[in-house]
């Protein structure tokens, strides 16, 4: 087993986004220093770490991810080590990038925490799990869009309150409510009672508040 692990030259991916779907993810630095703890508990040839805070739902979206396979498919690494499969991808063209690149034994590794796809095993669970990836984004957006509409129908602003109001931050999820900002509600009203007149300017308003 060493002596693969010594063939077997390895890019460290690590990849978070800002968004619903990334929230319960380990954070970059985290993913990096329990993956390079691996790589030591196994001697693994780590030749370049990545990391990348980019949504991965949808392709062409993520340069350093893209240099990483155009460096492996030129034969600079032949392996890769990540958290986890949904970091490498949540949707089907980059799914089958590395699919391929795997099948055809480009790729000899593919080495998460909790275990590893080979070419000569792995490469149809690499695909159904990244499946599962992808189907767990398409299904989240039905999700948001189902819960946006709804607020929209009973009349509820779906986005960040505005100036002089608040989103209630302890309302049942998915009926929260937008409040009067106690703090600035009446000053924001006094600013549009003043707009309103056509008698003040916009900085002269912004002077007096």
């Amino acid at each position: 087993m060493k002596q693969e692990n010594i063939k077997t030259k390895y890019f460290l991916y690590a990849r978070k986004s800002s968004e619903s779907d990334d929230r319960q993810i380990q954070s970059i630095d985290d993913q990096v220093d329990r993956l390079k703890q691996l790589a030591s508990d196994l001697s693994l040839d780590v030749k370049k770490i990545y990391t990348e805070s980019k949504s991965a739902k949808k392709p062409n979206n993520r340069p350093l991810f893209d240099e990483m396979i155009q460096r492996i498919e030129k034969g600079e690494a032949n392996g890769i080590l990540c958290w986890h499969i949904n970091r490498l991808s949540r949707n089907p063209i980059d799914q089958g990038r590395i699919t391929w690149l795997l099948q055809r034994g480009v790729l000899k590794s593919i080495k998460t925490i909790e275990k590893e796809y080979l070419p000569e095993d792995n490469v149809l669970i690499l695909g159904v799990e990244g499946g599962v990836a992808n189907q767990f984004i398409i299904d989240l957006s039905k999700a948001t869009k189902r819960g946006i509409s709804r607020k929209v129908k009973n009349g509820w602003r779906p986005s960040r309150a505005p100036l002089g109001y608040i989103n209630d931050k302890f309302g049942e999820k998915g009926a929260k409510k937008v409040l009067k900002d106690s703090e600035r509600f009446a000053l924001v009203r006094k600013m549009w009672d003043m707009v309103l007149t056509g008698d003040y300017c916009i900085s002269q308003i912004r002077k007096m508040a």
